[in-house]
């Protein structure tokens, strides 16, 4: 199959009794496990933001969305092959993500939940995306589920959809399932449940990088906790010479925290030319102003993230819609 020029990415596929399960970005599609909120979404919107504005797929270069198309297109022709195989549904539904069709994505995973219902993959993977689309309850429901799945057995390796320059993986299944548990806690506020999550989720932290994320919102989480001690002890095991392949905005963070780096050495850019470690870095460094209690410009620098509309899908710029829409409702 050929790679397909911009338009909205449609997913079919065909198993022995169906052909048919097409996501489009503006049709209201129903779902088990989804929400009857889709229908509103104005046409096209993957979703609706914690403060109530509209978030359309996120523009990518037209070389990295090549990339993306051809490696879709690989998903697709082996999801033909093998319309029911769990893997090439789950590659289906990461590579449709990718492309910023996050409903879309939804909706492959929860059609291959209906046929493989006890793979803790599909509702880490599903809730993820869940987690993208703002549909915080539903990520937490899934990802518990996963967790369920998972107690008592032995831990994976789980593949990059977008391998690292070092084509290392970084993290596992069960990590991941922790990780966005937690962070969907914390978006929400739920301080306590976030820090069960987190110390869970250290738990099963085995590569640097994986230690750096998991410590850099678990710190944050105890601080804000009152916990200062037991924060302290996760600053004491982040050193600059940790070997990071991908987690270099949290590293820094975690140095600023520990201060080892200085507000320059983190900051990036923003606006439109804002990228995924700067729309992290500029989280950080709200919550950094925060916890030192400067309140306002905590609250300054996340709301400078919003005008990074094209960072929506990264988890700093979620956390940063988190903390203004919390602080609206006070």
């Amino acid at each position: 199959m050929s790679v397909r020029s911009e338009r909205t990415i449609r997913i079919a596929w065909c198993s022995a009794s169906i052909l048919a399960l097409a996501a489009c970005g503006d049709a209201a599609t129903e779902r088990s496990g989804g929400s009857a909120s889709t229908a509103d979404l104005p046409p096209g919107a993957e979703a609706i933001s914690l403060l109530g504005d509209t978030l359309m797929a996120p523009e990518q270069p037209d070389n990295v969305r090549e990339v993306y198309l051809a490696r879709y297109a690989e998903a697709e022709d082996d999801l033909v092959e093998a319309p029911e195989d769990v893997d090439a549904l789950i590659w289906m539904g990461r590579r449709t993500a990718y492309l910023g069709q996050y409903r879309a994505a939804i909706d492959v995973f929860t059609h291959a939940i209906s046929l493989h219902p006890d793979d803790p993959r599909l509702y880490r993977h599903r809730g993820h995306r869940y987690l993208t689309v703002r549909e915080l309850d539903a990520a937490i429901a899934d990802f518990e589920r996963a967790v369920e799945l998972t107690e008592g057995q032995p831990d994976e390796v789980e593949p990059d959809g977008l391998p690292n320059a070092q084509n290392v993986p970084t993290s596992t299944l069960q990590f991941n399932i922790w990780y966005h548990l937690a962070l969907a806690h914390y978006v929400k506020g739920a301080l306590e449940q976030a820090l069960e999550a987190q110390r869970r989720c250290l738990e099963v932290s085995e590569h640097p990088d994986s230690v750096v994320a998991t410590s850099y919102w678990l710190y944050m989480t105890l601080m804000r906790l009152g916990m200062e001690e037991e924060a302290e002890e996760v600053l004491s095991s982040i050193s600059e010479d940790m070997e990071i392949i991908e987690s270099t905005a949290y590293l820094d963070l975690l140095l600023l925290f520990k201060g080892e780096r200085s507000y320059d050495d983190v900051v990036g850019p923003s606006g439109d030319e804002a990228t995924l470690q700067s729309t992290t870095a500029a989280y950080g460094l709200g919550v950094w102003h925060f916890l030192e209690g400067r309140t306002e410009e905590a609250h300054a620098a996340w709301e400078r993230m919003m005008e990074a509309r094209n960072q929506w899908p990264a988890f700093g710029y979620l956390a940063a819609e988190g903390e203004l829409a919390r602080s609206a409702m006070r």
